[in-house]
């Protein structure tokens, strides 16, 4: 587990735009429940989170769509949020940071640290408009 205070304005960062941090495995089942369109950014203390998967998924909302729902988990720190948020996101191995997209409860776009390592924000919020582009 990490220090609140370290934590902190790495989830304010997405807060201060419109996401909402999920701290329990309940709040993932009811937010991906909903209908419509949920993205959900596990946020992380490493540096390519704080490069480019923030900076790119807040890049992102600039587009015409985007998702209904905007959340987030914590690796490290909302340890069951983050497992249920990756237990909805098979196959894919748990990874952090990823950004995965679901349209009513089904994952339908996947950005695993290996897509979002080494790459701008610019390319991550272009991959993630196309998605929503698709999906939203």
């Amino acid at each position: 587990m990490y220090p609140p205070e370290l934590v902190k304005p790495m989830q304010e960062e997405l807060e201060n735009v419109g996401f909402t941090s999920l701290h329990t495995a309940q709040e993932v089942e009811e937010t991906l429940k909903k209908e419509g369109t949920t993205l959900v950014v596990v946020n992380s203390v490493c540096g390519c989170a704080a490069g480019t998967a923030r900076p790119g998924a807040i890049l992102s909302l600039q587009y015409d769509k985007t998702p209904a729902n905007l959340v987030t988990v914590f690796a490290g720190v909302d340890a069951d949020a983050t497992a249920k948020a990756r237990e909805n996101m098979a196959p894919f191995p748990p990874s952090s940071p990823s950004i995965a997209l679901f349209k009513d409860g089904v994952l339908v776009h996947m950005l695993e640290r290996h897509h979002i390592e080494g790459r701008p924000a610019e390319v991550i919020a272009s991959n993630l408009a196309g998605a929503y582009e698709e999906h939203c």
